[in-house]
């Protein structure tokens, strides 16, 4: 076994055919006591990891471009995280904010107060434990706020596997059989520039999906009776499609005019993932930020966080006992969380984000000039999708190839997942922590897998 340090700096190895001998006995133990509806396709089972870099219970080597689905942007085995969360453990793990006050909750309420990007000088932010608990409580702030009812989402939109979230999401696996959805929810079409209408101009193509959105004012729910707008500005399971900042200005426009609450689902997109803390200070640097933010994944840096941030008018203008959560913001979390945003700010990682960004998609691009099945490349500092088509004038995606692509990948030491409503997107979702060494052989990994995919079909 090698030594943490020595882990972080390694490169892919895999000394055996998948899975190993010991992740066989523990992969045939899960068979048998964890339901095959809480799916993996992985034949992975990690004993501990550094960086980017896990390594198996077998002793393989992985590069981890899937980061626990965005959740490590600041590495594995961060020693600062671990110090901060054995300093907390050895006083207490656990005070209901209801109950009893901690200093930790306040601390990172107010440090995020000060950093998130929403529609405010004032702002308060609350805790909950998950992405699908934020996106809800973000949207139950809206509705009693605003006193209406109706939300609207859009295609392709994944926000959580929640009654409520679930119905959000777009892509019915995640719901199908659990039906009745949810009432009072709206679907508009999400501008997805690479699949806009033939022939249409960028301009040409926003103004599509704005009149898109108007149909379903004018034939779904009236303007006055939505609460808010939920946006994810990159989508993450729905193909990491960049939401166009020409459109979000034109959102922010129609909120503004309609007494409408503009969500932002950062839940896969914050903490330094894009080149910013959050994708929508990008929005609010050209003047049209988010109201509310929901954020969670790479905030607790592997435990379980999320929190909710608004303007303080519009928190305070929340019904008592609406909002609220047994572990939200736990004092093990929230010293996590504050570790966190000091090392995303000690370590540069939003520029960090930029830099590995730019040398992935320039491998990528390289790819797609050279293999006519990668249709686009497309994404936001080191949130890149790369889409996989059978034709590049039709554009009839390709989930057979990308599935086989991401079997040979983890066969060589690359652990990458698909996405897309079609799954024929591979995301790149590095830890932020990656060297330009392990991108470069991850890149190499990509290419000889894609062969062996394409000469397997």
């Amino acid at each position: 076994m090698l030594e943490t340090d020595e882990l972080q700096a390694s490169l892919p190895q895999v000394a055996m055919p998948l899975p190993g001998p010991e992740a066989k006995k523990i992969l045939d133990k899960r068979t048998e006591n964890v339901p095959s509806a809480v799916l993996c396709n992985y034949p992975v089972v990690i004993n501990r990891g550094s960086g980017a870099m896990i390594e198996d219970v077998d002793g393989n080597r992985f590069l981890d471009w899937v980061a626990g689905v965005g959740v490590m942007n600041v590495g594995y085995g961060q020693q600062r995280v671990i110090d901060a969360v054995k300093k907390q453990a050895d006083k207490f793990f656990h005070g209901m904010i209801n109950i009893t006050t901690h200093r930790n909750y306040v601390d990172l309420a107010a440090r995020i107060n000060e950093l998130a990007p929403v529609n405010a000088d004032k702002k308060k932010t609350m805790f909950v434990n998950s992405g699908a608990e934020a996106v809800e409580n973000a949207v139950k702030i809206a509705k009693s706020f605003t006193g209406r009812g109706d939300v609207i989402v859009f295609s392709g939109a994944f926000h959580g596997r929640t009654a409520l979230t679930s119905t959000m999401t777009a892509k019915k696996t995640y719901s199908y059989g659990i039906e009745p959805a949810m009432g009072g929810i709206h679907r508009a079409e999400f501008p997805y520039l690479y699949r806009a209408p033939k022939g249409y101009s960028r301009d040409e193509a926003i103004q599509y999906y704005l009149d898109k959105l108007q149909y379903v004012f004018e034939q779904g729910v009236p303007a006055k009776q939505v609460a808010a707008i939920v946006i994810e500005p990159i989508q993450g399971e729905g193909g990491f499609i960049p939401a166009p900042f020409e459109y979000v200005k034109a959102l922010r426009k129609i909120c503004d005019e309609n007494g409408i609450m503009l969500v932002a689902d950062e839940v896969q997109t914050g903490f330094a993932r894009s080149g910013k803390l959050f994708v929508s200070n990008y929005w609010k640097e050209n003047g049209f930020a988010p109201d509310i933010i929901a954020m969670a994944k790479s905030i607790g840096a592997g435990l379980p966080l999320a929190a909710v941030t608004a303007g303080a008018n519009i928190m305070e203008g929340v019904q008592p006992g609406i909002v609220g959560s047994t572990f939200g913001g736990n004092a093990l979390a929230c010293a996590a969380g504050l570790q966190v945003l000091d090392i995303i700010h000690d370590e540069k990682l939003t520029d960090r984000a930029l830099n590995i960004g730019k040398i992935a998609s320039d491998g990528f691009k390289d790819l797609q000039s050279r293999y006519d099945v990668i249709g686009d490349v497309r994404g936001i500092g080191s949130m890149i999708g790369v889409e996989f088509v059978k034709d590049q004038t039709t554009k009839e995606p390709y989930p057979e190839l990308v599935s086989k692509l991401i079997k040979h990948a983890v066969s060589h030491g690359l652990i990458m997942e698909n996405a897309g409503v079609h799954d024929n997107v591979i995301r790149f979702l590095s830890p932020l922590v990656v060297t330009e060494e392990q991108i470069h052989a991850g890149l190499k990994i990509y290419e000889q897998s894609l062969n062996e995919a394409l000469a397997e079909l």
